[in-house]
C-alpha cells in the first residue's frame, strides 16, 4: 500500500493559502512517487510515500514526508497544513503546465475554483482482472471513508454545512463520484474508451471515479477521502483501503458477485457522508438505511475483521478507530476552534500543528 497527500499551502501569520508550490517542490523535485511535486493549483503540494506493508513503517513515512513538505514550505515563507479546504476566502492560481491549462479553458469555474486536497490510497492487486473485481466489490463501503476523513467544513470564508464540502467540490468534474459495476477487466476498459470517446474529458487522467485501476502502478487506487488532519487517520485510512481490496478479492476468487447496489443509491450515500461525517446519519452499507455513523463505522470494521488479522492490523486499526471517533475527524476539530471562540485563521493555525504531530 501507499499514500498520496495533497497539502496546502498557507501564510504563516495570516493563514491565506499562498502560491508557492514552485519554491517549495523545487527544480529537481516530482519525478517520482517518492518526491514532493506539484498539483493542480499552486497553493498545494502533494507528497507519496513508498510501497510499503507494515503500519508502522507507513506511519514513520507519512510523517517523515510531511516534514519535509514543511521544512520546504518554510524556505519558501509558507507553513503546510493538512486541510481539505482553504478555510479562508482565496483565489486559486493554476500552475503553469500545458495539461492544466488545457483543463482551466475547457472546464472554467470549475477548474478555476479547484482548490482542495485529497488523500488517495494505492493497494497493489495482482491482475487487472483481480483490480476490476475489487473495484465492482467495495463500491457500498467508499462513503463510510468519506466520512471518516472527513476534512473540509469551511468554503471560501463561509461554514459549508458539510463535514466533507471537498467532496461537493470535486463532484463537479464530468466523471467524478460513484460508478456503475464493470464486471470484468475488459469492462473497465471499454467504460474508459467510452469515456474518452465523447471527447468529453482530456485524458486517461481524467477518469476521476472514486476507485480507479492506477494507469501507472499495478494497484487499486481509492481516492473518495479528504486529506486527513491527522496522521494517524491517514494510516487507519490506509489499513481500512487495504483491507477492503483484500476482502473484496476473496469474495472475487469465493465466486461471491458484488452487491447490487444502484449507483445513484450511491452517489446518495456519498453526500450523506459530506454532509455528516462521523456527527449524524450515515447509509449502512449493506441496506442503504440510515444509521449512526459510529453504527456504520464499526459495520465496516467488522467487515474488514478477517482480513486486517490476516495481516496483523486489526488490533491497530481498531485503536486507531476507537480514537477517531472519541476525538473526531478534521471537521470536528476545525469546527471546534470556531466554537471556541476562534476565527479562520485560528482554525488554519490550528490545522498546522496538528499536521506535523
Amino acid at each position: 500500500m501507499g499514500v498520496e497527500e495533497e497539502l496546502l499551502l498557507v501564510d504563516p501569520d495570516t493563514g491565506l493559502a499562498r502560491s508557492v508550490a514552485e519554491a517549495v517542490v523545487g527544480p529537481s523535485e516530482g519525478s517520482g512517487p517518492e518526491e514532493l511535486s506539484q498539483e493542480f493549483q499552486r497553493e498545494q503540494v502533494e507528497t507519496g510515500t513508498r510501497p510499503c506493508v507494515r503500519a508502522d513503517d507507513l506511519a514513520v513515512q507519512i510523517r517523515n514526508r510531511r516534514q519535509r513538505a514543511a521544512d520546504r514550505a518554510r524556505e519558501a515563507g509558507a507553513e503546510v497544513a493538512a486541510l481539505g479546504t482553504s478555510p479562508l476566502a482565496v483565489e486559486p492560481s493554476l500552475t503553469p503546465e500545458s495539461r492544466y491549462r488545457r483543463m482551466a479553458a475547457e472546464f472554467g469555474l470549475t477548474a478555476q475554483e479547484q482548490l482542495t486536497c485529497g488523500c488517495h490510497v494505492h493497494v497493489q492487486v495482482d491482475s487487472d482482472e483481480e483490480g476490476a473485481a475489487v473495484l465492482d466489490r467495495i463500491r457500498p463501503w467508499l462513503p463510510v471513508l468519506t466520512a471518516m476523513s472527513a476534512n473540509s467544513p469551511f468554503w471560501q470564508g463561509n461554514d459549508s454545512g458539510y463535514r466533507s464540502y471537498r467532496s461537493l467540490v470535486w463532484g463537479r468534474w464530468p466523471t467524478a463520484g460513484p460508478y456503475d459495476p464493470f464486471g470484468s477487466a475488459d469492462g473497465y476498459r471499454q467504460t474508459v474508451h467510452s469515456l474518452l470517446a465523447t471527447g468529453t474529458i482530456l485524458d486517461e487522467g481524467m477518469v476521476y471515479f472514486d476507485a480507479r485501476l492506477s494507469r501507472h502502478w499495478p494497484t487499486v487506487e481509492i481516492r473518495v477521502a479528504d486529506v486527513c488532519l491527522d496522521a494517524d487517520d491517514a494510516v487507519l485510512l490506509a489499513l481500512l483501503v487495504r483491507g477492503l481490496v483484500e476482502t473484496a478479492a476473496r469474495e472475487w476468487r469465493a465466486g461471491r458477485p458484488p452487491a447490487p447496489v444502484p449507483t445513484s443509491l450511491l452517489r446518495l450515500a456519498g453526500w450523506r457522508a459530506a454532509r455528516s461525517g462521523l456527527e449524524g446519519q450515515l447509509l449502512d452499507p449493506g441496506t442503504c438505511r440510515p444509521v449512526p455513523a459510529e453504527d456504520a463505522v464499526r459495520t465496516l470494521l467488522g467487515h474488514l475483521a478477517p482480513a486486517l488479522d490476516d495481516a496483523g492490523d486489526l488490533r491497530t486499526a481498531t485503536d486507531l478507530t476507537e480514537r477517531l471517533l472519541a476525538r473526531g475527524n478534521g471537521a470536528r476539530i476545525q469546527r471546534s476552534v470556531v466554537e471556541g471562540g476562534g476565527g479562520l485563521a485560528d482554525v488554519v493555525a490550528e490545522a498546522v500543528k496538528h499536521t506535523l504531530v
